[in-house]
Parts: structure tokens; sequence; C-alpha cells
């Protein structure tokens, strides 16, 4: 019997994270085995640690896109298959990433069609970002090339999902699924807030019903798609924290997290940077089960924590990814000087970073591309 495959796509900071999670827990609770398959140019993942805080099966695959990894992709889905036997398949892949039908979802279908059942791309979007994208919403708006990529992913979903409903207006909500019908006529549109939960189960039951539309293309420059995964900078940092001997009183996880995340905010805004994405964890040294998570998804954004500690912490292992639009030495400088400011704050702390890595993605190479031609 073969496993549904549901891809969940959307630029950085669309929320991807969070509706998959609940997506995971409404399987799990109608007696669905469900496996997550998580993918970053690097490693080291804040998704990957909420998953298995949530406790489901996750699989990892660092160091380049599905489209990039197909074997890798298998793989993952071949280890949760031997150890979970999953119904579904709730694939997250990296958010500067399109193209995902042509080189993911159609070899998939036709390479391992009596495995997998491949379900509808969905593409989710923020909608203050999307309404800037669009240019209905005033705002700051990444350069053409990036800006062209996320247009892209649009382009080749067939369901478009707005998430956030909370953050718009009625009204607003209205123009942004009137702009997204005129621009992207062939894509259903559903509108749900994977916080809230409200709106949910319409998506949930509408992708595992259906199966992929073959006969979709994506025309698409692989110039200019590379040129704008290139003008983001990526960074992955895990650091160890705990309080100095001289500290007399254990110290507010939650607290913390947001002290960090708007030093952060503050510090990559000087450094001239569009954040695409900032999210951290962090959780008792050696508890991945207990976690505190924050996001910022816009630099003209307020951190939100979306996980709480309930209990002060000693020592804690922070896990840090960054996405915006800046080199990679300026995201890592800005990231250096809002650590050292906020651990400052918080007088008695010490920190030590235990990875870090930063770089620009490479240009996409996919494993399969299938085409017009070639289908």
């Amino acid at each position: 019997m073969s496993s549904s495959y549901i891809m969940i796509g959307g630029f950085l900071g669309a929320g991807k994270t969070t509706l998959i999670q609940r997506f995971a827990r409404y399987l799990d609770e109608n007696g669905q085995k469900v496996g997550l398959i998580t993918n970053d140019q690097g490693a080291g993942l804040v998704d990957s640690m909420i998953g298995r805080s949530n406790q489901f099966p996750v699989e990892e695959i660092s160091g380049g896109c599905f489209c990039c990894r197909f074997n890798s992709l298998i793989d993952a889905a071949t280890t949760l298959t031997a150890e979970n036997r999953p119904d579904v398949f709730l694939a997250e892949p990296v958010g500067s990433c399109t193209d995902l039908v042509a080189t993911v979802s159609l070899p998939l279908q036709q390479i391992y069609g009596d495995d997998y059942r491949v379900s509808p791309l969905s593409v989710l979007v923020d909608p203050v970002r999307a309404g800037q994208i669009l240019g209905i919403i005033e705002g700051r708006k990444f350069s053409d090339n990036v800006t062209y990529i996320y247009r892209k992913q649009l382009e080749e979903a067939e369901f478009i999902v707005i998430n956030k409903l909370d953050l718009l207006h009625p009204e607003g909500v209205e123009d942004l699924r009137a702009a997204m019908n005129r621009e992207f006529p062939d894509a259903k549109v559903f509108e749900l807030s994977a916080r809230e939960g409200t709106g949910c189960e319409e998506w949930f039951e509408a992708v595992l019903a259906a199966e992929m539309n073959s006969k979709r293309f994506l025309d698409i420059d692989y110039e200019k798609y590379g040129e704008g995964e290139a003008l983001l900078g990526w960074l992955n940092a895990a650091i160890e924290i705990k309080c100095d001997e001289r500290r007399d009183e254990e110290f507010d996880g939650n607290e913390l997290l947001r002290e960090i995340a708007f030093s952060l905010r503050t510090n990559l805004e000087e450094a001239g940077a569009e954040v695409a994405h900032l999210k951290m964890t962090l959780n008792p040294k050696g508890d991945p089960m207990e976690i505190a998570a924050i996001n910022l998804v816009r630099g003209d954004s307020d951190p939100e924590l979306s996980h709480r500690l309930y209990e002060p912490l000693d020592e804690a292992e922070l896990l840090l990814n960054i996405r915006a639009e800046v080199d990679p030495d300026t995201l890592e400088r800005a990231a250096d000087a809002g650590l050292e400011q906020a651990i400052a704050i918080g007088a008695g702390l010490l920190f030590r970073i235990n990875h870090l890595e930063h770089f620009r993605p490479g240009m996409p190479t996919p494993t399969h591309r299938v085409t017009a031609d070639s289908a």
C-alpha cells in the first residue's frame, strides 16, 4: 500500500513548521501514522528540534534542497518507513526553493509511483509579506531576484495557503485573496491560521483527497533563480548557555530568548539586512522534550514566542537559524553582536558556541527535472 507524500512549500517565515505540526497532530488523532522530513541548506534545524519535541519521527536532509538531494529524500522516507511505517509523509522543503514540482513531485511520481501517492504542492504565505510582494501593502521588499523566487513559488502552487489570518483585517484578507486569484488563477486559495487552528481542517481534507496535476510545468530562469538564492545569507548556530558560578539564581529562558531576538533584530537592521526568517529554540541541556521557540519573520515585525518553558534554567542549549538578504560575513557579525549584547543583559550568564556555519546557497542543480517535453 502506498503512502501519501505531501510537500508544503512557501517562502521563509510563512509558518510552514507550525502548520506541519498541527497537520501531524490531526493525522495522529485520526489514527494515521506520520513521518516528517525537514530540509535545509545547512545542519542544525530548529524545525527538526520542534518536531522531535512533539514526539513525531523526523528525518533531516541538510546540505541542499530536496531537488538537489533527491536521493537523500528517498533514503529519508525509506528510513522512516522501516522504523515507523508512516501512512503520510509531510515534507518541508527549503524556504528559498522553487521548481519543486518538476524536480521533486514529478520524479517521485514517475520513479516511485508504486510507493508514494503524491499530493498537490501547497505553498504557504505570510499575508503581510505576500501583500508587500504583490504591491498591495506598504513595507520592506526583497531585491528583484529574491522576489522572483517568491513569485515563482506561487506560480507553481496548486494550493496557495494564506496563513496568519489574524495579521490582517477582513478587508485586507479579501484584497490579498483577490490579488492571488488575479495573478495566479490556476491555484485554489485557502485561508487559515496555523497558530489558532482556524480553517486548517478544510485544507487538511483537500490535500489528503487530491493527487497532483502532472500536466503543470513551471517556466523558470535558473540563472535568475540561482542569483536570487545567492543574495540570501544563511546562519546556523548551536550555543550552550549556563549560569556563572557567582550567579545565585536560575534564569528565565523565555525572557532570554526574547532579549536575544530583539537584539539580533536591531543588529541585523543596522547592518542593512532584510530578515527573511530568524528562529530559535532553547531547551534544558539534555532534555529536547522541553522547549521554548521564537520566530521573527520580517525586519518590521516583532519576535513571537510559539513555545514556552515553564521552569527556570541553570543550563540550556540554544539553536539559532537566521536567513536574511545580506552577505554571510555581515550576518555573522550582526549575530555575534546581538548574542553578546543579549547575554550581557542577563548578568551572570556564560555562553559557548559549539557550532556555527554561515554561507550563501549554491546554484540549484537538480538530480532530476521533468519538463513538458520529457514527461
